[in-house]
């Protein structure tokens, strides 16, 4: 190619910055998609239903208000049905491991699923939020515009960034907010410059389409408060900052608590939903602020016009509704109950100090300003995100300086109590730390048992060296020999280093037991481990062979582990998941032509 043509044509920055803007562009319009269809759900079916069973009417009338999030749910199952797995509950930690874990190849199909089982799950009534699905939706088409340039693994885990920068960027019409969501929590805070710039520009032209549909005001319009004391107030928010992130803890562990209840109940996996659905409805009844997102609500709350009592109340009761909604299998996020949670506990936390200092502290709407950053903070640990949501949100310079205060001790007061965001737990329950990178996460994810040699020899103690030696003779590649005693559990190891130096003493190989010789203090494993803490011990001791026992109280010889195994195990995980996901793609091009 002519030089001179060539230096006109776009470099490889210039070209992930125009897909990166397309991205962006794209992720707007998928908002308007969005958000029209949960709108368009409510007044079809909850404002129809509501007004059709005459709810309003209270009485015997508002005891049929749970038939309204029960409808969505049943209209939810023949999605359910068709497309198992890829519909019910809380999606995005699985979608943070394809993007951080895997290749990233999301099918086109998600972004449908996402928005129809979403508006059904909101639109009707139940408890959950529409930012994180946005935010998978974003990213999935971003995914797709990877797949459709065929670029590498990085490259397409930038452009899902960018297409989560521009869904949260548009939803909250908070540009620097969904920057700071990408980098945070679906980068997990490393990314290149190149990288950062392709964020900026989806994030920015997803607002640009937003406002040009739903106008400039903010997501929550938000009086102009100032700190009337800050010697007073900032100690009272760094005591609101440690509530709340023990508040954050409490909700992260009943969330999953009520998930994995809905998982062992012994019911149609079908009929969860709806379950879920009545349990909810049952406490609309009587407090109807915690349906849907709660975005009402949260704006009564920053205004000041809300109850202190029932501020209280709803700090507990959103959280539990929304741990039954997405924990039983409606479809949703947990950004929106974040806000909502942070916004009553701030509020009533400020009605508090303000009525025993009124004349040193703002009003009750500036805590449950402040709130909203500190549980999203708290929650997400990601207080970035937090702080330049507030920030967008407000407008305000003056509140910037203790949502920052708010936002940082919440997040190291969680951290301190629970190691895990609501995003991660799933992770450290297989014991992967999405921070380490694929290859550590690929290790820990394949077990000990999955990869030890079982055909394996031991001896007893009570043999003598001859024995031992006829055993050395008759294995190869062998360098240790289990030793076990009458009862058949594990005491030591044996190895040709142990009996070098009697080897050529006849009397002493006949007279000499095992278990004079054998190693007693020895390092095992269980099958239960993960291959990371098996190449650690490799590492670390410096040895080739590990015995893996049933446990330690009960070391019953299960196999030896070999280094070569571990390299086996870990090329054969690799193969295979390079195999599934080559197959997955092939299947979607032949789909989809």
């Amino acid at each position: 190619m002519n030089k001179s043509i060539k230096f006109l044509l776009p470099g490889k920055n210039i070209r992930m910055i125009l897909i990166a803007a397309l991205i962006g562009l794209m992720s707007g319009c998928a908002i308007i998609v969005f958000r029209e269809a949960v709108e368009l759900v409510h007044t079809q079916i909850f404002d129809r239903l509501y007004e059709l069973f005459r709810i309003d009417a209270g009485g015997r009338h508002k005891l049929l208000l749970p038939l309204l999030p029960v409808t969505g749910m049943v209209l939810l199952i023949p999605l359910s049905l068709a497309f198992p797995g890829l519909v019910n509950g809380y999606s995005f930690p699985k979608f943070l491991q394809r993007v951080n874990l895997e290749n990233g190849v999301i099918q086109a199909r998600n972004i449908i699923l996402k928005i129809v089982s979403t508006a059904l799950t909101i639109g009707t009534g139940n408890s959950a939020g529409v930012e994180g699905p946005i935010a998978v939706i974003g990213g999935s088409l971003g995914s797709l515009i990877g797949q459709k340039r065929k670029v590498s693994g990085r490259r397409m885990k930038v452009y899902i960034a960018a297409g989560c920068a521009g869904g949260i960027a548009g939803i909250f019409n908070a540009p620097l907010a969904g920057l700071f969501f990408a980098a945070e929590i679906v980068l997990l805070g490393t990314y290149e410059i190149s990288s950062f710039s392709a964020l900026v520009i989806a994030s920015a032209l997803s607002t640009v389409v937003t406002r040009s549909w739903f106008g400039h005001s903010p997501t929550f319009p938000i009086p102009a408060y100032h700190m009337v004391n800050p010697f007073v107030e900032m100690p009272l928010y760094a005591l609101m900052a440690l509530i709340i992130g023990i508040l954050s803890v409490l909700h992260i562990r009943f969330f999953y608590y009520c998930r994995d209840s809905f998982q062992k109940l012994p019911l149609h996996p079908q009929l969860k939903p709806i379950l879920g659905a009545i349990l909810v409805g049952a406490i609309g009844i009587a407090f109807p602020q915690v349906m849907g997102d709660g975005y009402g609500y949260i704006e009564k709350a920053l205004t000041g016009h809300a109850v202190a009592t029932i501020m209280l109340a709803l700090v507990f009761l959103k959280s539990i509704a929304t741990a039954i909604t997405l924990g039983s299998g409606g479809s949703g996020g947990v950004f929106a109950p974040a806000l909502f949670i942070g916004a009553v506990c701030g509020g009533a936390y400020g009605f508090a100090v303000h009525s025993l200092w009124p004349a040193y502290t703002a009003s009750p709407g500036a805590y449950a300003t402040i709130g909203i950053g500190a549980f999203l903070a708290a929650s997400t640990h990601a207080p970035m995100t937090a702080i330049f949501l507030l920030f967008e949100m407000t407008g305000n310079y003056v509140i910037i300086i203790p949502v920052m205060l708010v936002s940082i001790l919440s997040t190291m007061t969680a951290s301190k109590f629970y190691h895990d965001s609501i995003d991660t737990v799933d992770f450290s329950r297989q014991g992967i730390n999405l921070h380490e990178g694929r290859e550590v996460a690929i290790l820990k994810s394949i077990k000990v048992g999955s990869a030890i040699t079982e055909d394996v020899n031991f001896i007893s103690e009570n043999a003598n060296i001859n024995q031992l030696l006829e055993l050395f003779r008759d294995s190869k590649d062998t360098f240790y020999f289990p030793v076990i005693n009458y009862k058949g559990l594990m005491v030591g190891v044996v190895s040709m280093q142990d009996i070098k130096n009697i080897l050529h003493n006849e009397e002493q190989r006949v007279c000499y037991l095992v278990s004079a010789i054998c190693t007693r203090d020895v390092i095992t494993l269980t099958d239960s481990d993960n291959l990371y803490d098996a190449i650690t011990l490799f590492d670390v001791k410096g040895i080739e062979e590990i015995p893996v026992v049933e446990s330690n109280e009960e070391p019953w010889v299960l196999g030896m582990l070999k280094r070569s195994d571990v390299i086996a195990a870990y090329n054969h995980e690799l193969l295979k998941r390079g195999i599934s996901k080559k197959a997955e793609t092939i299947r979607m091009l032949c789909s989809a032509s």
